[in-house]
């Protein structure tokens, strides 16, 4: 088991990889514990849920609005949760979402920490303590910074994720060896066939490696003033894709990291043939690098995002395999190179 710290302004938080949901009672303190989680992740992992209240909201993104937030407030009223309760997630990046929200502003905040059951919210959801909701279907418009006590990384219930929920995991995993870590992305080349077919040492490889860049970034930058913008790396756009044509979050965030390079070539940042093996890589994982939509629509979704300032955008760009930085773009220049 790999043990990763961040030390957040609100507290500690531990993230633990390899280690099994069958221990999570150990990290709690607390003698008033609720648990959420979806209707996907119980009807394959309920037996292993510890014995408390469970709150089961519907898969997806739709969970994601103010309606299941207040569904679950209203829940934990009536179920006597009170300020010294303990909200556990068991679930994916929605879940661990939505229960990192609803914990950091009921009652003003109650601790919580999350088991993390797909790919995606290991390496990337519920790490970091960026909690969002969606606003009308705006990614993560409204949220908190607000850090998990614990994170549990269990790798073995990746067995029962479905194949294209475990491909869009990959993406977030490719996009940490894309802004940090070069080698990283050697070693998704050399063992491509080994990560497709899930295996265990593979996979606790890529998750702590993961883990490791993204708590370092948010260690460094806990509230995205600088450094921790580099993680948003194929979101701009992605978000935007993801917005309009509501195709998973890690398909949208791979076409949009195929735009970043492409307009990290258009300025000059990042050679042609670098570029080339970012698109190649991300084909032999089963990810997509376009989209068939009218960019005139994706441009409008965009300018809602919230990297947004007036008119420009803290755009994340790379100067070559494993080495990102953030550019501040004008709306104007991004809109001429995305037509």
């Amino acid at each position: 088991m790999e043990q990763i710290t961040i030390q957040g302004k609100n507290g500690l938080s531990t993230i633990l990889v390899g280690e099994s949901v069958a221990n999570v009672e150990n990290y709690i303190n607390s003698a008033s514990v609720f648990v959420i989680s979806d209707k996907n992740v119980a009807s394959f992992h309920k037996d292993q849920f510890p014995n408390y209240p469970v709150f089961l909201a519907d898969p997806g993104e739709k969970s994601k609005e103010f309606p299941v937030i207040a569904q679950i407030w209203q829940w934990l009223l009536e179920n006597g949760a009170d300020r010294n309760s303990f909200l556990l997630a068991i679930g994916g990046g929605v879940v661990c979402d939505i229960a990192g929200f609803v914990a950091a502003t009921f009652m003003r905040g109650i601790p919580f920490g999350f088991v993390a059951t797909s790919l995606l919210a290991q390496v990337d959801a519920s790490v970091g303590g960026k909690n969002g909701i969606n606003l009308y279907g705006y990614k993560n418009i409204v949220g908190t910074f607000t850090q998990p006590e614990f994170v549990i990384c269990d790798t073995e219930l990746l067995n029962t994720l479905p194949e294209d929920e475990y491909i869009n995991g990959l993406a977030e995993v490719l996009k940490h060896a894309l802004i940090k870590d070069h080698q990283k992305f050697l070693y998704l080349w050399e063992n491509k066939t080994a990560v497709l077919k899930r295996n265990r040492d593979v996979i606790d490889s890529l998750v702590t490696q993961s883990v490791k860049i993204k708590a370092a970034v948010v260690q460094a930058d806990e509230r995205e003033k600088g450094e921790r913008r580099l993680l948003n790396f194929g979101h701009t756009w992605g978000h935007a894709i993801e917005k309009v044509s509501k195709i998973p979050h890690g398909q949208a965030v791979s076409v949009g990291m195929v735009f970043a390079a492409n307009f990290s070539v258009s300025l000059g940042f990042l050679e042609t043939d670098q570029r080339d093996k970012i698109i190649k890589l991300l084909e032999a994982y089963g990810l997509p690098v376009v989209a068939n939509l009218d960019n005139n629509v994706v441009f409008d979704a965009m300018l809602k995002d919230k990297k947004r300032e007036n008119q420009f955008i803290h755009f994340v760009l790379l100067n070559n395999i494993g080495k990102a930085f953030v550019k501040e773009l004008g709306i104007e220049d991004i809109k001429k190179f995305a037509f």
